[in-house]
């Protein structure tokens, strides 16, 4: 078995100044603080952007006006619009149009980068190294990636990946891989080429800046450099395969599967997942007998990432096969937990790069409840999934596995309360289990014809309320890390859990589209949805659903709803007018595999409603995961 151990940070130039940075350029940025502080201060200052919004709107094309009454309807970041004003003056300057246009682009570009409190936006390169000095993990980008040498955008999207990914799952030694990283040392079994760049491109995917993107502000191509680099890796490491398998490949190989379900690239989904549970297999640390650590000569950093690594994977496959009514392939994991008292209450996690206050960590807490709902979740795919057929006491095995969850949930710490704004992966785990609560219900495909009793029927509307219970949880839970942290940074499961919450209310015989739950998760799914091209196909077919329930005329009528959300669900008539949403169709011709993806079944993709949760879950698997073919 392959487990044996092995064994300062600065920015780029502003476009005025040079790369190395001394005592005055530091008392320079300090006052350009000051300035910028003093200028957002000035009351006229407001008044002035929105003069220049104004001018713009009346000086481009109708198309450019759409796009960006678009983005303020939907509350697009700041970021957002700087990006659209860029490409805007572009546009504009290779059409040769006059000088007043681009002179006001480029004043309300400079408003825009004022208000922000971002640098200056440079087509290849940004000076982010007031991030850098913020970030929490200062790492090196060589020797690890051929995408670029600057170290401080490396450390920016290592920060961002172990503040608002790495929790979830926490499946590698964050001090050792830290470390190591550091010391530079490639063939480090705690850090590799290909674990760096996999991470990176994750990181993309949290980031607002124009280095995320290889096109800037085109979302199909967030971290496409370092993903490509990533693959290149890869393939170097298939001899791995059933041999010697490195424990940093089998991590990079998790960390493709949440790239790939994130782009809806093909197969690559399932296809990562599959491999990366070989791999755990073939290492022995999980689907076999006990495997004692101790016994073994390794370092306890090592020992550590080892047991992170087969827990994690554990998390990772209860969650994606219960989420898509299958069951989960992990039997049990051969490796003992990490203790749970592992973090203490001086270990602190800062929501980087917020601002926000920081707070204590819990993370060996939040691991250890979150292997103690999987082995819940575990049971129910295998109850609920192994075989289709239900059998006569399926409503009260259900009963007995939500029981079990209440049970766990009451157990819970004090400091896991949502209402003691914890840390945002602790909120995460929330809404696994009333995402996990909801499947209760519609684990059972719809059609089914066994005789209905009375004690049956009762059950069946039990169900139906306490799942529209957990969905309405959802969004309470939703709207804490709106309020604490922002919904632009969350970690892809929300999308998963936003989804089911939103169709569960959809089904609901109650159904209002006015509904302040229903309003809030639709407002925030369509911030998450721009951020990665299944999120945008998800928001499609889930906007034509809603539209299927003829309830526009009341949000149309509403003095109540706000004018994005009369712009998403009201039907204008005989009208051509583009909207933001209009290219989020793009990619769904993915889902007309079945009918040969001719232009029938794409066209009939476009305007296609979702037929409940069950129908959109199959889409959402078919979208992120691919074909499961094993």
């Amino acid at each position: 078995m392959a487990l044996a151990p092995c064994t300062g940070c600065t920015g780029l130039d502003r476009p005025d100044a040079p790369m190395d940075r001394g005592e005055d350029e530091d008392e320079d940025e300090d006052v350009s603080d000051v300035a910028t502080k003093l200028i957002m201060e000035d009351p006229s200052y407001h008044r002035d952007l929105l003069r220049d919004l104004l001018s713009v709107m009346r000086l481009v094309d109708d198309a450019h006006v759409q796009t960006l009454l678009g983005m303020i309807r939907a509350d697009c970041s700041l970021e957002e619009i700087r990006l659209f004003v860029d490409k805007t003056l572009k546009d504009l300057q290779a059409a040769g149009r006059d000088g007043e246009t681009i002179q006001t682009l480029e004043d309300m570009q400079q408003r825009v980068r004022i208000e922000s409190g971002e640098p200056a936006f440079r087509p290849q390169v940004m000076d982010i190294h007031y991030l850098c000095d913020g970030a929490p993990y200062k790492v090196p980008a060589k020797p690890w990636t051929r995408v670029t040498e600057d170290d401080a955008l490396v450390s920016h999207l290592i920060s961002l990946y172990f503040t608002w990914d790495y929790p979830f799952y926490a499946f590698v030694d964050l001090q050792g891989f830290v470390q190591h990283m550091r010391d530079g040392n490639v063939s480090s079994d705690l850090c590799s080429p290909f674990l760096v760049n996999a991470m990176l491109a994750n990181a993309c995917h949290y980031s607002q800046y124009s280095e995320a993107y290889a096109i800037p502000g085109d979302v199909t191509t967030k971290g496409s450099d370092f993903l490509a680099e990533a693959e290149r890796h890869m393939h170097s490491y298939q001899l791995e395969r059933g041999k010697n398998v490195r424990l940093a490949s089998l991590q990079a190989t998790l960390l493709l599967y949440e790239r790939y379900s994130m782009s809806g690239d093909d197969d690559l989904g399932y296809t990562m997942l599959h491999r990366a549970i070989e791999m755990a297999e073939s290492l022995g640390i999980i689907n076999g007998p006990d495997l004692d650590l101790d016994k073994l000569q390794m370092s306890e950093e090592m020992r550590s990432s080892i047991q992170r690594t087969a827990w994690g994977l554990f998390q990772v496959d209860t969650v994606v096969h219960t989420n898509f009514r299958k069951p989960s392939k992990i039997r049990r994991v051969c490796v003992k937990r990490i203790n749970r008292n592992e973090s203490d209450s001086s270990e602190q996690w800062m929501p980087y790069p917020t601002g926000k206050k920081t707070r204590p960590s819990f993370l060996s807490q939040y691991f250890d409840e979150a292997c103690r709902l999987s082995f819940i979740a575990r049971d129910v795919s295998h109850h609920l999934y192994q075989d289709p057929k239900p059998d006569v006491n399926q409503h009260e095995r259900k009963q007995e596995y939500y029981n079990q969850l209440r049970e766990w949930e009451a157990q819970l710490p004090d400091y896991f309360d949502p209402a003691t704004n914890p840390p945002a992966h602790i909120l995460l785990l929330s809404l696994s289990r009333d995402g996990f609560g909801i499947h209760r219900f519609f684990s059972e495909e719809a059609g089914h014809t066994q005789t209905v009793t009375s004690p049956t029927r009762r059950l069946r509307a039990q169900a139906t309320e306490q799942s529209l219970a957990s969905a309405r949880a959802i969004a309470a839970l939703v709207r804490v890390h709106r309020a604490e942290y922002g919904i632009g940074r969350t970690h892809p499961f929300t999308t998963y859990a936003i989804m089911v919450a939103l169709f569960t209310m959809l089904d609901h015989e109650s159904f209002d589209i006015l509904d302040g739950d229903f309003l809030a998760l639709t407002s925030a799914f369509s911030v998450i949805a721009c951020r990665s091209q299944v999120g945008r196909n998800l928001f499609h077919i889930f906007r034509q659903s809603v539209r299927a329930q003829d309830q526009e005329a009341r949000v149309l009528e509403s003095e109540a709803a706000p004018e994005e959300i009369k712009e998403l669900f009201g039907r204008y008539p005989r009208s051509q007018k583009p909207d933001k949403w209009d290219d989020y169709v793009d990619g769904l011709d993915k889902l007309g595999e079945g009918e040969g993806r001719d232009a029938q079944a794409v066209d009939g993709m476009r305007n296609y409603a979702a037929a409940g949760v069950h129908d959109m879950l199959r889409k959402y698997e078919s979208l992120s995961l691919g074909q499961d073919r094993t």
